[in-house]
């Protein structure tokens, strides 16, 4: 008979066996509570001035952002479970309910995904990121602003975690050139902090940074009807993004000093992988000239045709070219985020659709009734906390229902509202969970959790401030008054 023999000595679990069950059940023990808890309240008098569909739709908001917070469902499934509930607990008719995933919001997001990946999938993206790198980064410190720029300015035109994930190989191979090291050096830090805050700063300024923007409009337009063009959220978001890159990089420069005194290797390898791409092909050149008429076409008609009916016509157009195909695109679109945001747009237009909404601005922050601004600045401040914790779009699924109702009582603009929630939300700089953006660069190594905490808290400062004063005295200039 063979012998067993174990590499490694078998870790005998000595705890009680009561515990060892508490531990394995723990999340069905979640679930069970959270259950029995909506149970109780479902059977609980509603607050006086709440209708019985406001309450119950109270409350499977309240779980909805549980299950949110706590991560014990995935975004998309706790959004498509929330919706089912909407028309079962009797808050909303189904056929109005499910008619939230027509909604434009969520083809424009769609439309705009694709795009990104074909962009990606072609490799026009990488061959104009190495393009300018070798270019204009002559220098270190011409470099790390390239490389800050650069993403800042793909970000404009794509989502900014596709622009990271991009970003990142490319840098990562011109910190192995010049032989950085993380731990002794602070210029490798510089690129990759470079990496993170560009994308940041640069995923606010349109609608195609990320999700959010789209997503807030849409809830805007279901619950008031009220909308905005690309050009005026861009023109909005604009006037904190230039300063806002300024600063920043000035910042980075100051935190991380850079440590060496030329780049060369990392430009003669940047050449080399240009030399090795050849020629710009056939697909790329199609999808750049897609992308710029799009981008125009959303700019000067996107009122006027609708962003969702542009970017659709921008996909059919790649599919009759043949430069990306279906299986490619399944393999870059994020299917999980079309689902979670029709969702949440279903969920905010039941809490306003039955007074929830409403009913919640009054007892939040009513007392705050007689100044705005201070409404703006208190609402701001806890969506730029909670983006460090929680997905940016759950944030605004939160946010956002509860703000635009509080605008409307105070006979606020309710775009302004959008916009308070919806900016602050894409400003995640401390945490890796905060976007994507972070945690890829955190992922390289070259970064402490604290580096990265203490540098995001400055930024996030000076972020929320000039939000403040752009909120005060540029807004209103461009037809937004508090």
């Amino acid at each position: 008979m063979e012998q067993i023999t174990f590499d490694k000595p078998l870790k005998v679990d000595r705890r009680p066996i009561w515990l060892i069950l508490f531990d394995r059940t723990f999340h069905y023990q979640i679930f069970g509570g959270l259950i029995l808890l909506c149970a109780f309240l479902f059977n609980l008098t509603p607050p006086q001035g709440l209708t019985v569909q406001g309450y119950h739709a109270m409350i499977l908001f309240g779980a909805t952002v549980f299950l949110w917070v706590s991560g014990l469902l995935p975004l998309a499934v706790t959004s498509l479970v929330a919706m089912a509930m909407i028309p079962l607990l009797g808050i909303m008719e189904a056929k109005k309910t499910y008619a939230m995933f027509g909604n434009e919001a969520v083809f424009f997001i769609l439309g705009a995904f694709i795009l990104a990946a074909a962009m990606t999938g072609s490799g026009l993206s990488t061959r104009l990121a190495r393009g300018m790198l070798a270019t204009f980064g002559k220098t270190p410190t011409r470099l790390a602003l390239t490389v800050y720029l650069l993403c800042a300015f793909l970000s404009f035109c794509m989502s900014e975690h596709a622009v990271a994930a991009m970003m990142f190989p490319i840098v990562a191979e011109i910190s192995q050139s010049l032989r950085l090291d993380g731990e002794r050096g602070s210029y490798g830090k510089l690129l990759f902090m470079s990496i993170a805050w560009g994308c940041v700063i640069g995923g606010i300024a349109t609608f195609l940074g990320g999700a959010r923007a789209p997503l807030a409009v849409g809830m805007l337009r279901e619950t008031t009807g009220l909308d905005f063009s690309f050009f005026e959220w861009t023109m909005a978001a604009i006037m904190i993004v230039i300063p806002l890159l300024a600063i920043g990089f000035m910042l980075l420069l100051k935190l991380f000093p850079q440590d060496i005194a030329s780049v060369d290797e990392g430009l003669r390898f940047l050449n080399r992988k240009r030399l090795e791409a050849g020629r710009m092909s056939y697909d790329e050149m199609i999808v750049a000239v897609v992308m710029v008429a799009t981008i125009l076409a959303w700019i000067f008609f996107g009122k006027a045709l609708g962003l969702a009916a542009i970017a659709t016509l921008a996909v059919a157009v790649l599919f009759t070219c043949r430069v990306v195909s279906w299986q490619a695109i399944e393999e870059y679109v994020n299917w999980g985020v079309i689902l979670m945001y029709g969702g949440a747009i279903a969920i905010a237009s039941a809490l306003e659709k039955t007074g929830a909404a409403q009913w919640l601005a009054g007892k939040g922050l009513a007392g705050l009734g007689h100044s705005p601004f201070m409404v703006i600045t208190i609402i701001s401040l806890i969506s730029l906390l909670l983006t460090e914790c929680i997905s940016n779009a759950a944030v605004i699924a939160i946010l956002l229902p509860i703000g635009i109702s509080l605008a409307k009582s105070m006979g606020m603009d309710p775009r302004v509202m959008t916009l308070a929630v919806t900016l602050p939300a894409g400003l995640a700089y401390c945490l890796p969970m905060g976007t994507p953006a972070n945690a890829i660069v955190y992922s390289s190594g070259f970064l402490k959790g604290r580096e990265m905490i203490v540098s995001g808290l400055v930024i996030m400062t000076i972020s929320w401030l000039l939000f403040l004063a752009s909120a005060r005295f540029v807004w209103p200039l461009l037809g937004f008054k508090i």
